[in-house]
């Protein structure tokens, strides 16, 4: 009998770009994502949910009465609208709801027409335990919603995928090829789950992620689709720089991709920050670790000198949205910025 996987049933992961019910989010309380710095996330983090909530709901994981109450002060302070805000009793270990949250796929045509994916999380490759309560966050958001949920049994995580809408895939091999996450599966195999399980029909490889992403090199640090055949890729200026060769390799690899139209890809070239370092530790700054809503593009950006002409390039990019830039020089000392904090729901 033939597996019923969401790509059999019609089913895909819509674009960033797509019509967005709500973005979800696990509010932020594990000290040691942000040792000694993790007071100073919340003002920044609460303008990041006030640009979410200016045209959409804002969906928000948290573990209990007293974690709302404090995420309501802080989201008060921010005027935030909070009735465009609901709060979800779904405890985390950590924040990275990209990751550990739910991969919501649609099919207008059936009775049906959400479904959530259920992969597995293993916190990029066992580095963070315990990670019992994340990976549970798919099956506690399709039982508060009501939804299907399809469950593959392999690890696979929110910010290593990168998708065009019109059935393009693109990841890294650095990151899914690695051996703390599916060690049992090649190249091919992967390729296969990635298919049947979100719908698409062609999956892209690059190789490398940034230096001092702790992911092992997730696609949401490098490159980005902005509609369904042109892409932001990162790059590196300074030619003694440790991401120098690795984003010029990207973008050899990209400049050959084709799409399945047969289109070359366009390629959008957006400088990368200033070199930014935290207590003797690199740490992952990247302006593509932006997160697309309905009505915004909301860019991490960290006091450097690139800051506003990144902010240029991505708004003459994605000129149907304002490009918003929200200080996230305390949050990336968590190593990851507002893509990795948040994951969106489609209409």
């Amino acid at each position: 009998m033939e597996l019923l996987t969401p790509k059999s049933l019609g089913y895909y992961f819509p674009a960033e770009f797509a019509p967005q019910r709500a973005i979800w989010l696990s509010w932020p309380h594990k000290e040691a994502s942000w040792p000694g710095k993790i007071d100073k996330i919340f003002p920044n983090y609460a303008k990041f949910i006030y640009e979410i909530t200016k045209g959409q709901l804002c969906c928000i994981n948290v573990a209990d009465d007293g974690m709302k109450k404090f995420a309501e002060e802080h989201l008060i302070k921010a005027n935030v609208d909070l009735s465009k805000v609901t709060f979800y009793f779904h405890p985390t270990n950590d924040a990275w709801c990209r990751d550990h949250g739910p991969a919501f796929l649609v099919n207008k045509d059936t009775a049906l027409p959400k479904v959530i994916v259920n992969w597995d999380y293993n916190a990029w490759g066992d580095k963070y335990p315990p990670y019992d309560l994340d990976t549970n966050i798919p099956l506690r958001v399709g039982e508060a919603l009501g939804l299907q949920v399809f469950t593959p049994n392999i690890v696979m995580e929110g910010g290593a995928v990168e998708f065009n809408g019109a059935g393009t895939l693109l990841t890294s091999t650095a990151c899914l090829l690695n051996e703390n996450r599916n060690p049992h599966l090649n190249q091919g195999q992967i390729e296969q789950y990635l298919i049947d399980y979100y719908g698409v029909d062609q999956v892209l490889w690059v190789d490398e992620g940034i230096v001092g992403d702790d992911t092992d090199g997730h696609i949401d640090d490098t490159v980005r689709f902005v509609n369904e055949d042109t892409v932001i890729t990162m790059i590196e200026e300074d030619k003694a720089d440790e991401n120098y060769k690795l984003l010029r390799d990207n973008l050899k690899q990209l400049k050959k991709m084709r799409l399945l139209n047969g289109k070359q890809l366009n390629i959008i070239e957006v400088p990368m920050p200033d070199f930014i370092e935290y207590d003797g530790q690199r740490l992952p700054a990247s302006y593509a670790n932006f997160l697309i809503t309905n009505q915004s593009v909301i860019v991490p950006i960290f006091n450097s000198s690139k800051d506003d002409h990144a902010l240029s390039i991505i708004q003459n990019a994605i000129p149907s949205r304002e490009v918003v830039g929200i200080d996230s020089e305390d949050i990336i000392w968590g190593l990851g910025s507002f893509h990795c904090l948040s994951q969106q729901e489609p209409m």
